[in-house]
């Protein structure tokens, strides 16, 4: 649960640090203090919204730590999973600078901001003043009814939903093929013309580098001759290399006579002179037989000029233009045989819906189950919340179609009076109907969440005198169950909290600034006494408070059990 909350340079809080207990605090202030404020920026440490104007003026950023006392598996879970270490405690940290740059932290660790919201799931549930109206939503009752069933209506829907992905997957490719289908006869047309064309081109890999090979030396063919004529005749002529060679290999044998040391220059010169005899005659032949044919270079020209415009077309290499005519060949087998296809898939789409149609219906059934338990428990509590003839139902109807929820519609019906008929929750409940209704449904799922601290900002909105009473009692029972933090602006229910800190605004060095003070008995009877009487500070006031305390303290004391 909430250890502290440390806010430094949050809107008008300079710097602010406020420690929790378990039980029930209570925040309280006048209007404008800063009450909500506090709870924004609880909020953004647990990953919520935030905009660089929040950053107070005059300086760089803001910044609000939160830390829990964790004794958590799933927190430690998620820890080990994020490659941070374990504590006995828990740090969320949020930084956000002027420049709108938003840094977020777990433990000291950086982590993404969804990161930070997954620990923060797991930690606090926060009741906005706009949550009420999160009741009216279409969403709200599957909501409610799907986190009541707890893991078993968890692994009911998981498996529901395991099947809709099939089924999804299923109509998509019994979708796709009917396009094909529609537009079957052009693209066998295309992919016939496509593999025609590829196939006469009979492409050989390793081809296209051959015929740059051939073209480059048939581009310089009159080079070619001219260097290896002149070449040749350097060998041939008179006097040429031939017979220097020659006549030194002479020269030196005559001279081996007089001293045999000589032998491997005249091997070597003698070796020379057959390899030079033997270039000869090569040089001779390929001169005399090599014939340049001045049509192959326009054959070799405009093979080439086919493969480039087949690898523009079909891919960049050889191998790609292959690989696409494999392709094209599959995918004319595949429509051909379209029309055995689309049977198939139609038959596999039947069966999946069938599948998921006896699993929507697991889940229906389930659901309804559920919803009624739920309205039946809820209704215990909004009977404590001075509504003793309050009626609530889950309606149910069948959409046409599977989503990923399933094909349940449901509406929220309610009465709160005797005699009056289940109406739709959005035409008949009050504001503070609604508030009332917000705090029986958490109050019933606060022990099936998991979370064990709930915050809750003007859930009073809407409330006085008798419900606000029992709406106090009922927080303060939730509290025995865990940690309730309470921004509220009725003394009834102030005078219910086990800590109650006050929020003030002043003014000191021509700068506002929030401060918050944690109250003795005396600061709760005065603050009480503004709530309650506002400037009319009485000596009947002051004891009224004091025995808005007492009773509070009476309730508390004689109530064992939440539930």
């Amino acid at each position: 649960m909430l250890q502290s909350l440390h806010v430094h340079n949050f809107a008008l809080i300079e710097d602010a640090k406020v420690d929790f207990d378990r039980g029930f605090t209570v925040f309280t202030g006048e209007t404008g203090a800063g009450k909500s404020i506090l709870v924004d920026a609880f909020g953004i440490a647990l990953g919520g919204r935030a905009a660089a104007g929040m950053v107070r003026t005059g300086t760089d950023a803001f910044w609000v730590q939160a830390v829990f006392d964790v004794q958590d598996e799933r927190i430690s879970a998620l820890l080990q999973e994020q490659g941070i270490e374990a504590d006995d405690f828990l740090f969320l940290k949020r930084r956000v600078t002027a420049a709108g740059k938003s840094q977020s932290s777990v433990n000291g660790i950086p982590v993404p901001l969804a990161v930070l919201k997954r620990f923060a799931e797991l930690l606090v549930d926060i009741h906005g003043q706009h949550e009420n109206q999160l009741l009216l939503q279409s969403k709200a009752p599957r909501f409610f009814t799907d986190a009541f069933g707890g893991k078993q209506a968890e692994q009911v829907l998981g498996a529901y939903q395991e099947k809709y992905k099939e089924y999804e997957a299923a109509r998509e490719n019994l979708q796709k093929l009917e396009e094909q289908g529609s537009q079957r006869e052009r693209l066998l047309d295309r992919l016939a013309w496509e593999i025609q064309e590829i196939g006469d081109a009979n492409i050989k890999v390793g081809e296209e580098e051959a015929l740059k090979e051939e073209a480059k030396l048939l581009q310089n063919s009159g080079k070619i001759l001219n260097a290896l004529h002149q070449a040749y005749e350097m060998l041939e002529q008179e006097n040429g290399a031939l017979s220097q060679l020659a006549e030194i290999r002479e020269q030196i044998a005559a001279a081996i006579r007089y001293d045999s040391r000589l032998q491997a220059v005249y091997e070597g010169i003698d070796g020379a002179w057959i390899a030079a005899d033997d270039a000869c005659g090569q040089l001779q032949n390929y001169v005399e037989n090599q014939n340049f044919d001045p049509n192959r270079m326009t054959e070799v020209q405009e093979r080439l000029d086919l493969l480039y415009r087949l690898q523009r077309k079909y891919g960049s290499s050889e191998e790609a233009v292959l690989a696409y005519l494999a392709q094209a060949k599959a995918q004319q087998e595949q429509l051909q045989d379209l029309d055995n296809r689309i049977a198939n898939a139609q038959k596999e789409l039947a069966s999946i819906t069938a599948e998921l149609t006896s699993k929507a219906k697991v889940l229906t059934v389930l659901r309804k189950q559920n919803a009624e338990k739920l309205c039946r428990d809820v209704e215990t509590h909004i009977h404590d919340l001075a509504m003793p003839d309050g009626k609530l139902q889950i309606a149910f109807t069948e959409k046409p179609d599977f989503s990923i929820e399933g094909k349940d519609q449901m509406e929220l019906l309610f009465s709160a009076n005797a005699g009056e008929p289940l109406q739709p929750l959005g035409r008949v409940a009050s504001g503070g109907e609604l508030s009332r209704l917000a705090l029986a449904l958490k109050t019933v799922l606060i022990g099936i969440s998991g979370v064990n601290t709930m915050v809750f900002d003007e859930i009073d909105t809407g409330v006085g005198g008798v419900t606000a009473q029992k709406m106090a009692e009922k927080l303060a029972l939730i509290a025995r169950r865990g940690q309730v933090i309470c921004i509220t602006h009725l003394a009834q229910i102030a005078a219910f909290g086990d800590r109650h800190i006050r929020i003030r605004k002043e003014t000191k060095e021509n700068r506002t600034r929030t401060s918050l003070t944690t109250l003795d008995e005396t600061g709760r009877v005065e603050e009480l006494v503004r709530m309650a009487a506002g400037e009319h500070n009485t000596k009947a006031a002051a004891e009224s408070a004091a025995a808005l305390l007492k009773a509070a303290d009476k309730f508390k004391n004689s109530k064992q059990l939440l539930f």
